[in-house]
């Protein structure tokens, strides 16, 4: 069973920078492909950010956070960060990391396992 656990989340003012991990376990994850979600009160669960664990390190991301976020990964730690800079209240959400076996997509049904998520709050 594929466990992900994220962390890192935290208050932090406008203007700063948070990074966030997702440690997963339970798996081979070579083959799968990792996302970044988030989920603001009252909204659906984003898309941010997607890498696959193995070969080339092609990162896909949604418009509204080229240039302030980026995924990467740590093969050796079994580990995907998502480093957000310039936050935004609005950016204050329950961030969640999860994994799939297909090719990284901007949809949830696409991501087989999931964490429990992390709170970011962004004070103006």
């Amino acid at each position: 069973q594929v466990q992900l656990v994220e962390s890192g989340g935290g208050l932090v003012q406008a203007g700063g920078s948070l990074r966030l991990s997702c440690a997963a376990s339970g798996g081979t994850f070579r083959n799968y492909a990792m996302g970044w979600f988030r989920r603001a009160p009252g909204k659906e669960r984003n898309f941010l950010a997607a890498i696959v664990w193995g070969g080339e390190r092609t990162a896909y991301y949604a418009d509204f956070v080229k240039g302030r976020f980026t995924i990467s990964r740590d093969n050796a730690k079994n580990t995907v960060y998502l480093q957000m800079n310039s936050l935004k209240p609005e950016d204050t959400a329950v961030y969640y990391c999860a994994a799939t076996t297909t090719f990284p997509s901007i949809r949830t049904a696409e991501y087989n396992f999931w964490g429990q998520g992390t709170q970011v709050t962004v004070s103006s």
